[in-house]
């Protein structure tokens, strides 16, 4: 099945493309939709990443995610990585649409560091 998925409890998919054909997508709103949308359905072709996936992720200052019931968009890029890695399939295409600047840019540099060591 070739998809792309998109990550976000709060925005839809036409907020960020709004002229896209929304038959290519399938929505997931946290780390559970996420990952059995991946193991039901295979790797898609492309991932929207969002950052933070609850109201309780939406504090100022420096939060202690360990302490949150919701994972996070970065958490679910991790468990991609891992999940890449033991099934031996590259990284999909990817862009990370958060407006959590710290989340955004800790989403990415994971993703690019894992990239990077595969070469």
């Amino acid at each position: 099945m070739m998809y792309k998925l998109f990550l976000d409890d709060v925005r839809e998919i036409r907020q960020i493309y709004p002229h896209t054909d929304l038959n290519e997508w399938i929505l997931v709103k946290n780390y559970d939709e996420f990952v059995n949308c991946i193991k039901k359905n295979g790797m898609p072709i492309k991932i929207n990443f969002d950052h933070d996936l609850g109201l309780e992720h939406y504090v100022t200052g420096n939060p202690n995610y360990d302490k949150y019931k919701e994972k996070t968009g970065h958490e679910c890029a991790k468990w991609l990585v891992e999940y890449c890695m033991n099934n031996n399939l590259e990284f999909p295409e990817y862009q990370v649409h958060s407006m959590n600047p710290i989340g955004r840019e800790n989403i990415r540099s994971y993703i690019e560091s894992y990239k990077k060591s595969r070469k």
